[in-house]
This record gives C-alpha cells, sequence and structure tokens, in this order.
C-alpha cells in the first residue's frame, strides 16, 4: 500500500524533467509551440517515452516551461498598472516585455497562442491581455495613447520583437529596447522626437548602407 502522498522525483528523474524543460524552451524558440514532441525528446536526450511521462500533452509542457515566465509577464504589467500615469505605464510595459521577449523567444509563441486544455495557463494568458486592455484604455482616456490602439497591437509588437536577430544576447536585448522605443513612438497618439536608443548592428558593415546623416 501506499500512503498516497506525493513523493519527490529521484535525481535521475529529476535531472530528465530539467532537461526537458530546457529542451522545449529552446526548440519552441527556434520552432514555435507546433514543434513536434519528438524534437524536444531528441534535444534533451530522452526517450519519447521518458517525455511522455512526464508530460502527456503539449499544453503541460508548454505551461510547465514557461510558468517562471508568466510570472515575470505578470510582474511587469501589474508594475504598469500601478503607475498613477497611465502612459507611462504603458510604456514601462512594451519596454520590458520587449526586453523579456528578446530573452526568451519561446515565450512570445507560447503567448501568442492559445492552448484550449491547458486551463491554467489560458486563464494566466488571459488576465495579462486584459490587464494590459485596461492600462492601455486608461492611456487613450489620458489623451496619450493613439485612439485606433488595438489589444492586437502588443501581440504584434512582441511577434515583431521576437524576430530579431544579433550576435549575442547583450546586442539582442539592446537592439530590442530600440525597437520598443520606436513601436511606442508609433502608439504615441501625437508625434514626439524623443531621442532613441543606441544603434545595434544587426548585419555585417560591409551590407549595411551607410547613412551619413546619422553621423
Amino acid at each position: 500500500m501506499t500512503d498516497g502522498l506525493p513523493h519527490p522525483l529521484r535525481s535521475d528523474a529529476l535531472d530528465n524533467r530539467e532537461r526537458i524543460l530546457e529542451a522545449a524552451r529552446a526548440v519552441f524558440a527556434a520552432e514555435g509551440v507546433s514543434a513536434p514532441m519528438r524534437q524536444i525528446a531528441r534535444r534533451a536526450g530522452v526517450a519519447p517515452a521518458t517525455l511522455y511521462r512526464r508530460f502527456p500533452t503539449k499544453e503541460m509542457l508548454v505551461t510547465e516551461a514557461f510558468t517562471e515566465q508568466m510570472y515575470e509577464c505578470h510582474t511587469i504589467i501589474d508594475e504598469g498598472l500601478a503607475d498613477p500615469d497611465p502612459w507611462r505605464g504603458f510604456c514601462l510595459v512594451i519596454e520590458k516585455m520587449c526586453e523579456m521577449h528578446a530573452r526568451d523567444r519561446g515565450f512570445t509563441a507560447a503567448l501568442v497562442s492559445t492552448f484550449p486544455k491547458a486551463v491554467d495557463f489560458e486563464a494566466r494568458r488571459e488576465h495579462a491581455l486584459m490587464s494590459i486592455a485596461e492600462l492601455a484604455r486608461r492611456a487613450k482616456v489620458a489623451g496619450r495613447l493613439r485612439p485606433d490602439f488595438a489589444l492586437d497591437d502588443v501581440l504584434l509588437v512582441l511577434m515583431a520583437n521576437s524576430g530579431i536577430h544579433a550576435n549575442s544576447p547583450a546586442a539582442q536585448v539592446a537592439a530590442s529596447r530600440r525597437f520598443a522605443a520606436l513601436a511606442i513612438q508609433a502608439l504615441r497618439a501625437s508625434p514626439d522626437a524623443s531621442p532613441l536608443p543606441p544603434v545595434v548592428r544587426l548585419a555585417p558593415a560591409a551590407s549595411t548602407p551607410r547613412d551619413d546623416r546619422t553621423s
């Protein structure tokens, strides 16, 4: 007979679980959440049966792989909502979420996808999006966010941001910051000439046209 209580995983099972989650984040970042489970198992160095024993469905794997990122996402949005200036709070959310997603493109793929069977993940995702919508509503009322802004624009910004490819994690984040500044200026209700963050070289110098006006 068993005592019916949960038991801690053995060290080898725990190692397998962490390898699977790490592999899932990497594969989802490169291929999106539609990537086959067998590809994740192969990258993790485990048998498909081992993966399915730990994570019987893709939804369960996505939920576990991005639990920490979803928590960070909610923390960022809550910080934006707490700002008494809704436009400043909205800008903070765009800036920090772009930086976060630049560090983990797999989470972008998870956030813009739907997982009806992953009830908890879907609920947290929906809460995050509705909170951003509320912050946007406040910024519109304040006259700072353009009136034709739609919540889908945030997903569009994040998807575009996830397409940035740089030759180092630091350059990736720096490029994301510049992109976020460009996006914020496009979403502002009135034109603004605030200086952008520094340019980040994303292509070899020889193949990039020189703009003498910026020198």
